[in-house]
């Protein structure tokens, strides 16, 4: 099992590094097509391959490049199959941290909560794999404060960091109904960009696909680069014409702050797919989530 394990996971890997070099190749030819076009200089960076690209140009067409990339790997039954969705804590939790995972596990359907205790992470990725999970969800805590979120997708990756900021638990929120537990519809706002749609689709299959006569919705607001999560349900008010929305939380704020290729036995040596630095602090005005 565990040989089968690392032959399956060379191979998504094998497969991921002829994805990304076959796009590096892409954006070469539409450089250089682009310069071609408008009569323009072709970038010194082209100069050396230029006359070789430029003879494979007459053969470019839109084609389905793009419809089939590694994230069909990743995501392959996404819709087909209801996820899976396995939520825990960390080490040594507070019982405030045990709570709040207890109310995560309420958000997503047909979820389950385990306790931590002393299983290291390998433990956790191969039950995760023996009884066919699709994600594992593991929230941190600071000084009792939830702060940290961590979105592991099986078999393959990726897996998503995200700090927690503005926690306020269902408890917290006056008035709160009971918490239903109906296949969600989703919202996502302001996911514009690359990553953007990457965040989006990671926290999308997280959720089965709903039915039409289902009231609850769950929201995933980005404004500059923090998520907000809120989470409702609706009624229709008299005559059907208006709508009417009842919290039932929790609510809180995400910030995303790396993403790795890999599960989380395996992040000492797989590829960073992204993360954030400090230097990119400078770039006050600068977007990743939005264009």
């Amino acid at each position: 099992m565990l040989r089968r394990q690392a032959r399956l996971r060379r191979e998504y890997i094998y497969r991921k590094s002829i994805e990304d070099r076959e796009r590096t190749i892409q954006e070469k030819k539409q450089k250089l097509k682009q310069s071609l076009d408008e009569n323009k200089q072709i970038p010194a960076e082209l100069a050396d391959d230029a006359i070789r690209l430029e003879k494979t140009l007459n053969w470019e067409d839109q084609g389905a490049d793009g419809l089939t990339t590694s994230v069909d790997d990743e995501y392959k039954w996404a819709g087909v199959e209801d996820p899976k969705v396995m939520v825990t804590t960390s080490r040594e939790p507070s019982s405030k941290l045990k709570q709040w995972a207890k109310e995560i596990r309420l958000i997503f359907p047909n979820s389950q909560r385990i306790n931590r205790g002393g299983y290291e992470v390998k433990q956790l990725m191969d039950a995760c794999r023996a009884n066919d999970v699709t994600d594992l969800i593991i929230v941190h805590e600071h000084r009792g404060v939830p702060d940290g979120l961590v979105v592991c997708h099986l078999p393959y990756g990726p897996t998503a960091y995200f700090t927690l900021a503005n926690v306020v638990m269902r408890h917290d929120i006056p008035d709160t109904g009971t918490m239903s537990e109906a296949f969600p519809h989703l919202i996502f706002n302001n996911f514009t960009s690359r990553l953007g749609n990457r965040v989006k689709n990671i926290l999308k299959y997280l959720f089965p696909v709903p039915k039409e006569e289902s009231r609850r919705v769950i929201t995933f607001s980005n404004d500059d680069d923090f998520i907000s999560f809120r989470h409702h349900v609706y009624k229709k008010g008299e005559g059907g014409k208006t709508i009417e929305l009842d919290e039932i939380g929790p609510r809180f704020e995400m910030k995303l702050y790396q993403i790795v290729l890999g599960t989380l036995d395996t992040v000492s040596s797989a590829d960073v797919e992204w993360v954030y630095r400090p230097y990119m602090n400078t770039a006050r005005k600068r977007k990743f989530l939005s264009d």
